[in-house]
């Protein structure tokens, strides 16, 4: 892979060709990524999604468009500072009209929308969905879905679902947000399909990155900015290198940040979780200052400050230290896996899963969200494809008036019928959803 590839300017929907690198007097090339994004009515939803705590009645903890925005200041800032070295090690770039900011805001665009995908109630509302067509009334379908259309049903990723979103064409609208190909190819943590699933120790395989309905538009993306394909029997390629900084974006903001949302919380005890904090930071605390401070929440915030920074420097330090790797697609861990303070970092996951994603509130919450997903998932499929089957009731016609014009497009394939409705209920808030549940079940007091 090469950087003047990998850095087009190109938007998707594009009918034009578009120079690989244009500016604006007022807006950056790749800044424009950002701006689509923050305007979209997809991002505007995870105000109320949940990122730890389901529906807490705190204003304190985060929800996914706080996370977000945290996670792209990180991002662009990771982006600015290996941009800065990349531009020196590669002067054509610079020649092209490249600037570190680009590779900021690449990075940060697309770290933004890094959760855009997400259903309500965390990601149990992934195994929610998935659990409908596995073992709920959903299996139903697996005989008329092909096997590859089947397996994103019931192993429903929020990544695809997240580039399905920022692409999908609809009546009048053509490359949804039409964000840049650099922006869209960084999104991509896990450039593949579902199946098959052939689980190895590359990063990449991990997950997966795209349905099928939208497996024209991926390898458009991917051969554009010329991705290298990883296997030559199935969708699979490797990752485009900022892709690894949107990662590590995310893994040091949830890392952190989650840890904190538990500390003030009362979920997990001061004096224990600051044990580790200081472990991860002791080469730069100032223990003077630390001291000085008589409030928890200062000690905290200090203490995820200094945090933030030290991992910063690090993933900075490995993503320049493995480019060439990296550029070839032989790197095969997140930046935050090779990392000197792995350990303390899995200290700090480890009790956050004990003690935050465990808890009974978090628990609870889960439990109803799946319920909730399969009820919505199951009320609206039927109707539409009742609708499809000509044998609609008058309780399907009402229920399909509830469902916005854009998820109806009268189509013959089962598949994206079943995709609308994933689609719609997958970017439902948390409050969105229980107040469409409770209107399709009678309880509307």
């Amino acid at each position: 892979m090469n950087w003047q590839l990998l850095l087009s300017l190109k938007r998707f929907g594009d009918t034009q060709e578009r120079p690989r690198i244009a500016q604006d007097e007022t807006r950056l090339g790749f800044d424009v990524d950002f701006d689509r994004i923050i305007f979209s009515s997809a991002f505007r939803s995870l105000q109320d999604k949940t990122q730890v705590i389901p529906l807490s009645e705190t204003d304190f903890v985060h929800t996914r468009l706080t996370h977000s925005l945290e996670v792209s200041v990180v991002g662009r800032t990771l982006g600015r500072r290996v941009g800065k070295v990349l531009l020196e090690r590669h002067p054509q770039l610079k020649e092209l009209g490249y600037t570190f900011n680009d590779f900021g805001a690449i990075v940060a665009a697309a770290s933004v929308m890094h959760d855009i995908g997400n259903p309500p109630f965390g990601h149990s509302g992934e195994k929610a969905i998935g659990e409908y067509f596995k073992t709920g009334k959903g299996l139903q379908y697996k005989a008329q879905l092909t096997a590859k259309e089947y397996q994103d049903l019931i192993d429903f990723e929020g990544n695809a679902n997240g580039f399905k979103i920022l692409t999908e064409s609809r009546e009048g609208i053509s490359g949804g947000l039409r964000l840049s190909y650099a922006t869209l190819g960084a999104f991509l943590k896990y450039p593949k399909e579902s199946l098959p699933k052939k689980p190895t120790h590359h990063i990449v395989d991990k997950k997966y990155g795209v349905f099928q309905s939208e497996k024209a538009v991926f390898l458009d993306v991917v051969q554009e900015l010329g991705m290298q394909q990883k296997s030559s029997e199935n969708i699979s390629y490797y990752r485009h290198p900022l892709a690894y900084l949107v990662e590590a974006a995310d893994d040091i903001c949830y890392t952190i940040i989650d840890f904190e949302d538990g500390i003030n919380l009362g979920l997990i005890e001061e004096e224990f979780a600051l044990e580790y904090m200081i472990k991860l930071v002791k080469d730069t605390i100032d223990i003077k200052k630390y001291h000085s401070l008589q409030h928890k929440t200062d000690r905290i915030s200090y203490l995820r400050a200094l945090a933030i920074g030290v991992l910063i420097n690090e993933a900075v330090d490995i993503f320049l230290a493995n480019e060439e790797s990296i550029l070839k697609g032989t790197f095969e861990k997140s930046l935050l896996d090779k990392c000197k303070y792995e350990a303390q970092i899995n200290d700090i996951i480890k009790i956050s899963i004990d003690k935050i994603y465990k808890s009974k509130e978090v628990i609870e919450k889960e439990v109803a969200g799946y319920r909730i997903i399969a009820d919505l998932l199951d009320v609206f499929v039927t109707a539409l494809n009742n609708k499809y089957n000509c044998n609609a009731s008058n309780f399907d016609s009402l229920v399909l008036n509830l469902l916005p014009e854009e998820y109806k497009s009268k189509t013959n394939n089962l598949y994206h019928r079943i995709m609308q409705v994933c689609s719609y209920v997958s970017r439902m808030s948390d409050s969105y959803a229980i107040r469409t549940h409770k209107k399709l079940t009678g309880n509307i007091i």
